[in-house]
């Protein structure tokens, strides 16, 4: 039997399952194959160069399923301006109902979305973030775990904590993010107080993702401490794949603490986003820095997305018969 939450029910989904938000790899063929097994899947906005080629990858999205998705609009500083009015606009103009928002506060973009009927997620890492969400109105949260891949804040506050902690709080739908891989993490997300799990790391390790073999194969091979923590000095801590690059960026960020702390020109050609990108598509695991989580650990394989969301489904499901009514039932 499906698996059923107030996510499901809100966004009419088959599987309290998400895909997010990720640069570079929520593409189309991604997000479709997500889709199409029953989950939530999103195509990543500002992997788009402009407003207009949003556009037609969500038009090419369509093409490719008649099922619900969303498109992630992570609003940061960034070093280039982005013109963030153009690309909500082009989500809306292009009928998506569905918007995963991260970053910065989404208040400025809400009047919009709403009046266009659109839901939005908003992507936490603090529970005061969270209630703050809650009372712009906001349709659902995403809380983000210290194990996640990307931005966990500064707090270093995980899971284990933070789920339950913002539950408490929070009273709208809520889906728990970081360290999520399998029907054990669906499991003790809803025990914990959460209506469904966000994967990235996961879904990059899927035959659909449009990232290079290299890379799939690398997330198997590492463990849980393959990561490593950069910008932890410059206070906009990210955690990526440990490779050379990473451990660079590192170094100088050690290195720069004796002189009162290092500058972000110091590793600015490190952690180009061309780099990370095309070490993604060419597979050349270490010539730029790209986002892992310490899930990583947890991942053994490469399925197809409708393999992976099914086995997950079906190990929940039996972690429900075999170990929880039968512990009931003793």
């Amino acid at each position: 039997m499906p698996i059923k939450t107030r996510f499901t029910e809100m966004f009419g989904v088959k599987h309290p399952i998400v895909q997010g938000g990720m640069q570079w790899v929520g593409r189309a063929e991604l997000v479709s194959a997500v889709a199409n097994a029953g989950a939530l899947g999103f195509l990543t906005g500002l992997t788009q160069p402009t407003p207009d080629d949003l556009y037609k990858e969500i038009m090419r999205c369509k093409q490719m399923t008649d099922q619900p998705f969303g498109v992630n609009l992570t609003i940061l500083p960034t070093i280039n301006p982005v013109p963030y009015d153009e690309y909500r606009d082009a989500i809306i103009r292009a009928g998506i109902k569905i918007v995963e928002t991260a970053g910065n506060n989404p208040a400025p973009h809400l009047p919009a979305f709403k009046e266009a009927g659109v839901k939005v997620i908003h992507k936490c890492t603090a529970v005061r973030h969270a209630v703050k969400a809650q009372t712009i109105g906001v349709d659902c949260i995403s809380i983000d775990g210290f194990e996640c891949a990307g931005h966990p804040g500064e707090d270093d506050v995980p899971g284990l904590i933070l789920i339950p902690a913002a539950a408490d709080k929070i009273k709208i739908p809520m889906l728990a993010s970081g360290g999520f891989a399998d029907g054990r993490g669906l499991i003790a997300a809803l025990a914990l107080g959460a209506d469904g799990i966000n994967m990235g790391t996961r879904f990059m390790c899927t035959k659909e993702a449009p990232i290079h073999q290299a890379m799939k194969e690398q997330i198997v091979a590492n463990d849980e401490r393959q990561t490593d923590l950069i910008f932890r000095t410059l206070h906009n801590t990210a955690r990526v794949a440990k490779n050379a690059i990473s451990q660079e960026v590192v170094r100088i960020e050690r290195e720069g603490a004796t002189r009162g702390g290092a500058k972000f020109e110091e590793v600015r050609d490190l952690v180009a986003g061309k780099r990370g990108r095309a070490a993604l598509e060419d597979g050349a695991i270490n010539d730029g820095i790209w986002s892992a989580g310490q899930v990583q650990g947890l991942i053994h394989d490469i399925p197809t997305v409708k393999d992976l969301v099914d086995r997950i489904i079906a190990e929940a499901e039996a972690i429900i018969r075999t170990r929880l009514e039968r512990t009931l039932a003793a």
